[in-house]
């Protein structure tokens, strides 16, 4: 194939999408000016360049050709240039006769205005959110709601906050339940901060943080030399310490089984004993407890006393996982940045590209890890601006192992993107007019698309 026949270049540069072709050793033959345009990188700069250097550089994220080259069949992938774009490629092997590649030809599409109106889309849809949560709340309530979290007006969010508020006014036993670093501290602290116990003290304690009589030192005291390496004068415990105020369990699931015996005592009689001690002191203290453990299989198991169970299990407040409610993930980040960038002196912004990525990612550590990166990029990014390179490697290349459309020709998945769009801006805003005003398009053009979706599907 002649690359520098005048026809062929005419011909590729009359492609409104870039062009990347390089040889079966994965160096760059050719590229078309709509590529140049899209990555403001010249001809010049990487043709005759292995894709491995250009990626080892920092040129670009990673390479879709050499991908194409060991796999041998057309993938396609997203991809960040050292400007900041965010380019879609899509890459396919050109075979020789006997079937072994002769060349990659890889199209080039720019997503990052798409990118842009989906989180423009999603910013409006949040703010209309939070307005709507907000009308709809008791004005007492409103201002101790919104001082509670940065996603306590959030329609997910602002339930548990209600219930929780709910149960504040009085000393039912409350479970609070969901995966570790979903924020089950945080509601605890709310309730009893909204109750009337909110002057008291309020004391926490992880039960599967300590040795089982380090357990029970901490929660009922001990008296002078009950134990070897007991202080002389023996140590109150958290129940007498937080005597009219709150004690939160935190993992109560961990507790042990003959520890949930003498918390069952408390609960029931408001007294107990310190350990080595002989006399009773009453307390009234109330419990809040919390578990990532399904408490009712350890009943059955044997492993948790069914009694404290139902004891302890008085109103339970399921607190969903940060990946079921993804519509939190931005005021999150930008909470905690605002947060980590006053601690720190710094002046950070997040990158569009960067946050597109955190906005998608599932989060398995919940709030926590969300909090703890947040931290760790205020602390180590040298520039003014969190780039996709900033994050973590493995977030970066969470969506693409993820990706199910990898496999699919470009053409397809715009338009499966385009749909999905489309669709979700018609569920919140109803009509086929506020629809296209969201997403930046005419009336007549998204119309037309859902009619011609309408006709092949």
């Amino acid at each position: 194939m002649d690359f520098d026949d005048p026809g062929f270049r005419e011909l590729i540069d009359a492609l409104h999408d870039g062009l990347y072709i390089t040889d079966a050793s994965g160096i760059t033959l050719k590229v078309n000016r709509a590529y140049e345009r899209l990555t403001g990188l010249r001809s010049e700069d990487v043709v005759g360049q292995h894709m491995q250097a250009l990626v080892e550089q920092g040129v670009i994220s990673q390479s879709v050709s050499l991908r194409v080259l060991k796999e041998g069949k057309a993938l396609s992938m997203m991809q960040s240039v050292s400007q900041g774009k965010r380019l879609l490629v899509s890459g396919t092997p050109i075979c020789a006769a006997d079937g072994s590649v002769r060349y990659v030809l890889s199209t080039v599409r720019d997503m990052t205005e798409l990118l842009r109106i989906k989180h423009e889309r999603d910013e409006l849809q949040y703010l209309k959110q939070l307005r709507s949560s907000t009308a709809q709340l008791h004005a007492g309530q409103r201002d101790d709601l919104l001082d509670a979290s940065p996603v306590a007006n959030h329609p997910v969010s602002a339930r548990v906050f209600a219930q929780a508020r709910q149960v504040a006014a009085s000393d039912v036993k409350v479970l609070l339940q969901g995966e570790t670093g979903v924020g089950k501290t945080l509601i605890a602290q709310y309730i009893h901060k909204t109750s009337p116990r909110a002057a008291q003290p309020f004391l926490a304690l992880n039960c599967g943080a300590l040795p089982e009589n380090l357990i029970e030192a901490e929660l009922f005291g001990y008296v002078a030399g009950a134990f070897t390496g007991a202080g002389s004068k023996g140590k109150r415990g958290l129940l007498e310490l937080a005597h009219q105020g709150t004690v939160f369990l935190d993992e109560i699931g961990d507790l042990p089984l003959v520890l949930q015996v003498k918390l069952l005592k408390v609960i029931e009689e408001s007294r107990f004993i310190p350990v080595g001690g002989l006399e009773v002191k009453e307390v009234d203290v109330r419990i809040i407890t919390a578990t990532h453990h399904d408490l009712r299989r350890m009943v059955s198991e044997g492993r948790f006393r069914a009694d404290l169970y139902y004891r302890l299990n008085v109103v339970p407040i399921h607190i969903p996982a940060l990946r079921e409610r993804p519509e939190e993930v931005q005021p999150l980040l930008d909470f905690y940045l605002a947060e980590f960038n006053q601690r720190y002196q710094r002046e950070l912004e997040w990158g569009l590209e960067a946050l597109d990525v955190l906005t998608e990612y599932a989060w398995p550590g919940n709030i926590r890890e969300l909090i703890n990166l947040v931290e760790r990029l205020v602390v180590t990014c040298s520039g003014a601006t969190v780039g996709l390179f900033d994050l973590p490697e493995d977030m970066r290349n969470s969506r693409a192992e993820g990706d199910g459309e990898s496999q699919l020709p470009l053409r397809k998945q715009v338009e499966n993107l385009e749909r999905r769009l489309i669709r979700k801006a018609l569920l919140r805003h109803k009509t086929t007019r506020e629809a296209a005003k969201v997403l930046g398009v005419s009336q007549a053009t998204l119309v037309q698309k859902m009619q011609r979706w309408e006709r092949s599907d």
